[in-house]
């Protein structure tokens, strides 16, 4: 796979400096993130015709999927720019706007993006687990997310801050005997959430996704989330709670 960046920061993000993260995220897929999931892929710079982007300006995608970095969210249709213009290929956003607020470096917010890219492309997967609240109550189909339940742990590569994400095991049912189930190798249990995360889930009884949040710190960033709601995500969310 082959995943076009965008840059449509308005100056807020030059492309030299965004380059170096590219790099580093580069090397965070093809040496941490493919040796365990097996999934490789590539982000790559690309051109775009304007600052300001309107719905009939296309952009220049010539790969299997894209990623926007934007500024600010206010006044931005960014879903319905990204499904006029690019034929539904599989997609991400980077708001400067959601990370700052949330106090995320950006980078971080990119690596977690297209890690959770790779693992989904199509926001479609889900995985049965425990409730991760209610264990002892019933079955619920988690999302196939890579670094929600990490996504406020972190780690560098050349200089630059990524996102920690979990491991395969992760989504299995019991905890194997010094398994690892994220790459940093914290203490987190399978199906479980670490400070600062969430773990969003489908509950078939009530045909509804509904999302836990381990901490409050982990709420506020799930409300300030929820406000900028311009998401790939907003699409599971949209097509688990059709009824």
């Amino acid at each position: 796979m082959v995943i076009s960046i965008i840059n449509l920061t308005a100056g807020k993000i030059k492309d030299s400096e965004l380059q170096n993260v590219i790099r580093a995220i580069n090397r965070q897929i093809h040496e941490d993130f493919a040796p365990h999931w097996h999934r490789q892929a590539t982000l790559r710079l690309e051109g775009h015709i304007s600052e300001k982007p309107k719905k009939n300006d296309l952009v220049n995608i010539r790969g299997d999927a894209v990623i926007y970095l934007w500024d600010k969210v206010e006044g931005n249709d960014a879903v319905g720019y990204h499904d006029l213009n690019d034929g539904g290929i599989p997609f991400g956003f980077v708001f400067l706007e959601v990370a700052n607020e949330i106090g995320e470096p950006w980078s971080v917010t990119l690596s977690h993006e297209c890690l959770e890219l790779i693992g989904d492309p199509e926001i479609n997967l889900l995985v049965a687990g425990p409730h991760p609240d209610r264990k002892q109550r019933r079955q619920v189909f988690h999302w196939y997310e890579m670094c929600d339940a990490v996504q406020d742990d972190k780690y560098e590569i050349d200089g630059v801050l990524v996102s920690n994400f979990v491991l395969p095991l992760y989504f299995t049912k019991g905890d194997e005997y010094k398994g690892r189930n994220d790459f940093m190798g914290t203490s987190l249990k399978s199906f479980g959430v670490n400070p600062g995360g969430y773990s969003g889930f489908y509950d078939p009884r009530s045909r509804r996704s509904g999302s836990f949040e381990k901490d409050a710190r982990a709420r506020n960033r799930m409300k300030i989330k929820t406000k900028f709601e311009k998401t790939r995500k907003a699409a599971r969310d949209i097509r688990l709670n059709r009824k």
